[in-house]
């Protein structure tokens, strides 16, 4: 069973900047890894997705620009790295771990963003 531990989320003013961090149990380096948000009476999309090796990284066009995903294999960690953060950036941001045909989810991470 993966575990994936989310961190970092929390209040900030729009223009503002948060680093998102996923910790995960397991063979690290075997999962591509993607962050998702769910904003309040919606479903849950897509934000960004990283590679097994980190060289390849895909965005949604909402984020592109403004976000950065990145890991560190030798830490077991993903880092959503966030600038120029929108209110509508309000969500729970939830880390995701793909091996395979496994999905695993993180419990989430509040991000909101004051205007």
């Amino acid at each position: 069973q993966v575990q994936l531990v989310e961190s970092g989320g929390g209040l900030v003013q729009a223009g503002g900047s948060l680093r998102l961090s996923c910790a995960a149990s397991g063979p690290f380096s075997r999962y591509r890894m993607g962050w998702f948000l769910q904003a309040p009476g919606k479903e849950r999309e897509f934000v960004a997705s990283i590679s097994y090796s980190g060289e390849s990284t895909y965005y949604a066009d909402s984020v592109k620009g403004r976000f950065t995903i990145s890991r560190d294999n030798a830490k077991k960690t993903v880092y959503l790295q966030m600038n120029s953060l929108k209110p509508e950036d309000t969500a729970v941001y939830y880390c995701r771990a793909v091996q395979g045909a496994w999905r695993y989810w993180g419990q989430g991470t509040q991000v909101t963003v004051s205007s």
